[in-house]
């Protein structure tokens, strides 16, 4: 049976939009989109690199997935994560897309998310690693699916900007595993537990 293991950064007032670069998100006028880039170090790299490599797929929501497509699919200078990428099955939850999905190993989830994972977890050996992807991970979340969120805490506070964790969203969480970088950054790995 698989695991469905989010994967975020995010600031410690909780916004996860637009992490990696300025065009990323602009959605409300979200003015801070590559906020995460300046924490970047050799840490973080060496985490986030041990659990791409782990057994089983990935997990996007269609904004997130057109986003990894569109950056991932045809780099040729030699990054670890671009084989990684291209190489996992990656299952995409969308209202609006249709097949076939044009990145490799891609498929298109039939029918409701959640109900669609749930088979998923039944039937994949390995982690199910969802990246970004937040509208997916509150579904998710919602429905008692998710088993590990591996939290990148950015030492920073935006004020505004889309959460992870939307309103109402109680939760109670076993800390696993917390890794220190050298910019300030907490890698903490959590289990839910209620």
């Amino acid at each position: 049976m698989g695991r469905v293991v989010v994967v975020e950064n995010v600031t410690l007032d909780g916004v996860m939009q637009a992490p990696g670069g300025a065009e990323e998100d602009l959605r409300a006028d979200f003015p801070y989109g590559g906020w995460a880039r300046p924490y970047a170090d050799r840490v973080m790299a060496e985490t986030m690199g041990r659990g791409m490599g782990r057994d089983g797929g990935m997990l996007f929501g269609r904004r997130t997935y057109e986003q990894f497509h569109g950056f991932w699919s045809n780099r040729t200078d030699g990054n670890p994560y671009t084989e990684v990428l291209n190489r996992k099955p990656k299952y995409v939850a969308s209202r609006t897309l249709s097949g076939p999905l044009l990145w490799q190993n891609s498929s298109l989830l039939v029918g409701e998310a959640v109900d669609a994972v749930a088979g998923l977890k039944r039937d994949v050996a390995g982690d199910l690693v969802v990246l970004g992807s937040g509208e997916l991970v509150r579904s998710l979340a919602g429905a008692g699916l998710v088993d590990v969120y591996t939290l990148s805490i950015h030492p920073l506070t935006l004020g505004i900007g889309t959460k992870l964790f939307g309103e109402g969203a109680y939760g109670t969480m076993e800390l696993v595993e917390a890794v220190p970088t050298t910019t300030g950054v907490i890698i903490a790995s959590y289990r839910p537990t209620a």
